[in-house]
């Protein structure tokens, strides 16, 4: 009763010990208090005007229970700049948190003490005392700090060195709050089952080979025959057990092993990589898996990459024998032939006799079979080859920096300027829309629009009036943004369809009209 220990979260805060009135329940800390000596009243305590006055609490008989009157014990005993009240905490604390625990120490002490000055005064007062256990000045007789220090000149040193310490405290940094440790628990990993605390599976590699050794028992003695002295079959047998239990325990640690060195334990990461990949690749790469266990991983990472570029340089070289087939002699051509593919795989339609209008508009919402080039065989046969400088960095997907490339600055035999003249930009059909022919028809505003805008409104179905607004929506959206939107922003203004407006976006970052955020 009457006593607040409290405990704050911030070390070296002002903290202690409180002492409050059980009556009016008044601060009385820093001021004298009458504390009841009964047994019946454990630590109550009253400030002096509840005394005076007579009032009482609980069991409390004033005109009966004997007291006590408690001062301040405020005066320097042992050190200059310890009270006999902070001396009193501290070994009340070390005996509640125990020697060792210094921050809940100086906690209980309070006044802004912290725990490498709560330590080192202990070490310098009790333990390097020459009366050990007992401090140098234990002698009640001893009052030479009291008469060199008065409580006055005291209690103002102590309140100033409070205060300074208060401001400190208000004008530090704030703490960088201690990151919350990974528990070992198998559900709190993007693996599901792995515990990081332990480097353990929940589930490991020969997970009952514990089973055939843990009731086997050795003892002192045992395996040799006394009379020939020459191991016996059990304990022949039981070593033959053991060392197919440690073959089993090599196995588990060469896999785990493997698993931390091609950090297979970063799921999400490996995961996005992937979906960039195209399926080819990624049957290559799923074939190459069993090479890790013999490879380090910056080894199996080149050994991959080179895979890939080959199998990209196959594709492509494959793709430009079936244009020689088809009497196709440059890339554009190419490119054209393979557009012109998309689109009668798209009309492609059974003989029959069902009316040709009804049939497209019931296939309209079934996705139609697309041709698609893989991304790193597509960049070997694009009708602009990227330009390949002299520095060592190469515009071919998957070639490693280190490696020159093959080229003086010439592209199909004809010279390329390297001087970054603006290629035009080439929209890619939508696999499930049809493009429309806007030069046929009699459109509104059609003539607002240049040759490239009506080749994007053919191929994404838009017609000139509406994507003129969706032009000036997105172009004052960007003015507030400093030109930087994203895909999504893009889509969300629109409101049309993701692939049309990933069309839109495309076409506006490559003609400078917004830039990626």
């Amino acid at each position: 009763m009457g006593v607040i220990r409290k405990k704050t979260a911030a070390r070296g805060a002002e903290g202690g010990v409180k002492y409050v009135c059980d009556v009016c329940s008044a601060d009385i800390t820093s001021t004298v208090r009458i504390r009841c000596a009964h047994s019946s009243c454990n630590e109550y305590d009253l400030c002096v005007l509840c005394f005076s006055n007579g009032e009482s609490s609980h069991n409390h008989q004033p005109a009966t229970h004997p007291f006590r009157v408690i001062e301040q014990n405020s005066v320097p005993i042992y050190d200059k700049n310890w009270g006999a009240d902070e001396e009193l905490l501290l070994l009340e604390g070390a005996e509640i948190y125990g020697l060792g625990s210094w921050a809940d120490i100086a906690d209980h002490i309070g006044g802004y003490r912290n725990k490498d000055e709560v330590r080192a005064h202990y070490q310098k007062i009790y333990l390097d005392s020459p009366n050990f256990p007992l401090p140098v000045r234990a002698s009640p007789q001893d009052k030479q700090l009291l008469e060199e220090i008065p409580r006055e000149e005291f209690q103002a040193r102590k309140k100033r060195r409070i205060e300074d310490r208060k401001e400190a405290a208000k004008n530090a940094p704030p703490a960088t709050p201690k990151k919350k440790p990974t528990a070992s628990v198998p559900a709190c990993h993007e693996v599901q089952g792995y515990m990081p605390g332990r480097l353990e599976f929940e589930t490991e590699y020969a997970n009952e080979a514990e089973e055939a050794v843990q009731l086997m028992q050795f003892d002192p003695g045992d395996g040799i025959n006394p009379k020939t002295g020459e191991i016996e079959p059990e304990m022949d047998l039981k070593m033959t057990v053991m060392d197919i239990y440690n073959a089993r325990l090599t196995q588990r640690a060469e896999r785990k092993k493997v698993i931390f060195e091609h950090n297979l334990l970063e799921y999400k990461k490996n995961s996005a990589l992937d979906k960039k990949r195209t399926k080819e690749e990624r049957d290559l790469l799923t074939k190459t898996k069993p090479f890790a266990r013999m490879m380090n991983h910056d080894d199996y990472r080149d050994f991959c990459d080179g895979l890939i570029e080959e199998l990209n340089l196959r594709q492509a070289i494959a793709q430009l024998q079936d244009w020689r087939a088809m009497k196709i002699g440059d890339l554009r051509s190419g490119e054209k032939y393979e557009q012109d593919k998309i689109q009668r795989a798209q009309k492609a339609q059974p003989m029959g006799s069902l009316d040709r209008e009804r049939f497209a508009s019931s296939q309209r919402a079934r996705p139609a079979p697309v041709i698609e080039t893989p991304s790193g065989a597509a960049a070997f046969v694009a009708p602009e080859l990227p330009i390949r400088a002299l520095n060592g960095h190469s515009g071919t997907p998957g070639a490693s920096p280190g490696r020159l490339p093959l080229t003086n600055g010439h592209t199909n035999g004809t010279s390329t300027p390297l001087n970054g003249v603006k290629q035009r930009f080439q929209v890619q059909p939508i696999s499930n829309v049809t493009p429309l022919s806007l030069a046929q028809e009699n459109v509104q505003d059609l003539h607002l629009l240049t040759a490239e805008e009506i080749e994007l409104c053919e191929k994404t179905r838009i017609h000139p009036k509406p994507y003129l607004v969706i032009k000036e929506t997105v172009m004052k959206e960007a003015l507030k943004v400093n030109g930087m939107l994203k895909k999504k922003d893009v889509k969300g203004l629109t409101r049309i369809e993701g692939s049309k407006s990933g069309r839109l976006f495309d076409f506006f970052v490559a003609h400078g009209w917004l830039g990626r955020a």
